[in-house]
């Protein structure tokens, strides 16, 4: 089990998206990310703190930001000017919120063009998209998200922004997956909403494992976006597992 908890700490974007985060909190999330069994591949945070998080950082550890967060709005020019603005701050990472109220209403247009523009900001660097899936709900409305997202450059497609009812779901993470399997393009996965245990994060893992093949699973290709689930890998990995679940885990 030991083994399943530093492979999850290996693929976590911690994250820290709240309403009263301040300098303090960040300090303290950028400390936490150098951990003593490895370092997490990113910190998500909001724009205004890569500076900060910059200068506490090891740079092995990628800072990732929001934009169009959390609303997913439909001014593409907001958008856009925020996801500028973050690779002027030096985010390595971009996750930008699809503007998936307009996909329920019929428009499959601004999304594509949403993404397509933010990747040719984002260059090089890392572009997610957040599809929202739990807000979408059907099965074709997330396959469509993911589709036009995929084809439109993204280099991950993610399921959730962690603020609405329901967050990432295994079902969804299977629709998700299977379109990067089926596109033949390079695109990664991102489970992100409502995961905070390594019982519930080992099922994402047997998922992916077994649509992408378990060579797959990768900081390159796979993160999780969370803020508990670390400590939880650090508890494990601490030797401090008590239930009889937790000990048939692996």
């Amino acid at each position: 089990m030991t083994t399943l908890a530093l492979k999850i700490l290996s693929l976590i974007d911690l994250t820290s998206l709240n309403d009263n985060d301040n300098d303090t909190a960040i300090a303290t999330l950028c400390e936490k990310a150098k951990t003593q069994y490895g370092l997490v591949p990113a910190v998500c945070i909001y724009s205004r703190y890569i500076p900060l998080a910059r200068n506490i950082l090891n740079t092995a550890i990628k800072i990732a930001t929001v934009t169009n967060f959390p609303h997913g709005s439909s001014d593409i020019d907001l958008a856009l000017y925020e996801t500028q603005l973050a690779i002027k701050r030096g985010a390595d990472e971009v996750d930008i919120v699809f503007p998936y109220h307009y996909l329920k209403n019929g428009d499959s247009a601004l999304g594509w063009h949403m993404v397509k523009q933010a990747k040719q900001i984002c260059g090089d660097k890392i572009l997610k998209v957040i599809i929202e899936s739990g807000e979408l709900k059907s099965p074709f409305l997330i396959k469509q998200a993911s589709n036009i997202s995929i084809d439109a450059g993204a280099d991950f497609i993610k399921t959730s922004t962690g603020k609405v009812a329901v967050n990432a779901t295994l079902e969804a993470a299977e629709i998700m997956l299977e379109c990067i399997d089926n596109s033949g393009k390079k695109c990664g996965f991102k489970a992100a909403g409502g995961i905070r245990t390594v019982e519930e994060a080992s099922k994402y893992l047997d998922l992916t494992a077994k649509i992408m093949g378990e060579a797959w699973i990768t900081p390159d290709n796979f993160r999780f976006g969370a803020s508990s689930l670390l400590g939880d890998a650090i508890n494990i990995l601490n030797g401090n597992i008590n239930t009889v679940e937790r000990s048939n885990l692996y």
